[in-house]
């Protein structure tokens, strides 16, 4: 071991009781009343010291207050080099900072932001890129930009009519009126990273697919997907249940299976019958209890009389 580590251990006599001047330095450059005790000190090298303050600023637990002073060779005035608040080690830090790429997940996404994606996305791939267009030469090709030109000129003077339509034949015209002309569709691993993502979320290892009493495999409120992702993914239809609008696995399940508890139908009464060809006969007088002595009618009160 060198005799200048040696001495670079031993902190600077004149510097480290330089107290008071680092206290200045960090009152100075800090707001009135947050410098706290002094903490300790390290020696930095020859004749360097710095000295550690208590930081009393709100939001910053355990940081502490670094001033740093130095004197040259064979002198006696101790300067000042630089003060700077540090992290002590129990410090409160901010957490890492993370790209935004990386810190984005589902749902953060709101009305008015945009998402872009990078040119070399391995989720996708090119769509239509024109290499199966029609030869320059060929009757459906697009034409030069000077040869469109001078055609328009003539057009123009001759009648005006509407641009022709000389590639409407062509691949990225019959593409574009079947929907199907995009820059870039979906590749084979943003496909199986789609897969993965929503088996994780409504899949079969999930706790409601294990308490279910049975899969959406077999459930008439699956809308199933079209393409290759038929075989393991459809869309759930059930407004009861808790992916209501998500893609779902076809193992996954909830207890809002169509099957699984059908609800007998109420018993329902028979309809009145009305018979429509036989009179009813409707007595005038209550049937009289058997003993009884019959009252006189009207008629028979007046002859009595």
């Amino acid at each position: 071991m060198s005799a200048a580590t040696t001495r670079s251990r031993t902190p600077d006599r004149l510097c480290a009781e330089a107290v008071d001047q680092a206290r200045s330095a960090a009152e100075e450059a800090a707001a009135p009343g947050v410098v706290g005790e002094h903490v300790g000190l390290v020696s930095e090298g020859d004749r360097v010291v710095t000295h550690f303050f208590e930081c009393k600023e709100l939001g910053y637990r355990g940081w502490r207050w670094a001033v740093t002073v130095a004197r040259a060779s064979r002198a006696k005035l101790v300067t000042l080099d630089e003060t700077v608040l540090l992290p002590g080690s129990d410090a409160l830090l901010a957490p890492e900072w993370v790209p935004w790429s990386e810190r984005l997940r589902p749902g953060d996404l709101g009305p008015g932001d945009l998402l872009p994606t990078e040119a070399e996305d391995l989720r996708l791939e090119p769509g239509f890129t024109g290499e199966e267009g029609p030869p320059p030469n060929s009757v459906i090709a697009e034409p030069s930009h000077d040869l469109a030109e001078r055609v328009e000129a003539e057009d123009a003077e001759l009648t005006d009519r509407a641009p022709a339509a000389a590639a409407r034949g062509g691949i990225a015209s019959l593409a574009e009126e079947l929907g199907m002309r995009r820059a870039r569709v979906l590749s084979r691993y943003g496909l199986h990273l789609a897969a993965d993502r929503w088996d994780e979320a409504f899949g079969a290892r999930t706790p409601m697919a294990q308490a279910a009493p049975a899969a959406c495999v077999t459930c008439g409120f699956l809308v199933p997907m079209a393409g290759s992702l038929r075989q393991a993914f459809g869309v759930c239809a059930n407004e009861f249940s808790p992916a209501d609008g998500r893609v779902v696995s076809l193992a996954y399940g909830c207890g809002g299976h169509s099957e699984a508890a059908v609800m007998p139908k109420p018993p329902q009464p028979s309809p009145p019958v009305l018979d429509s060809l036989a009179a009813d006969e409707f007595p005038l007088h209550p049937p009289r209890p058997s003993g009884s002595v019959p009252s006189p009618t009207p008629d028979e009160d007046l002859g009595h009389s």
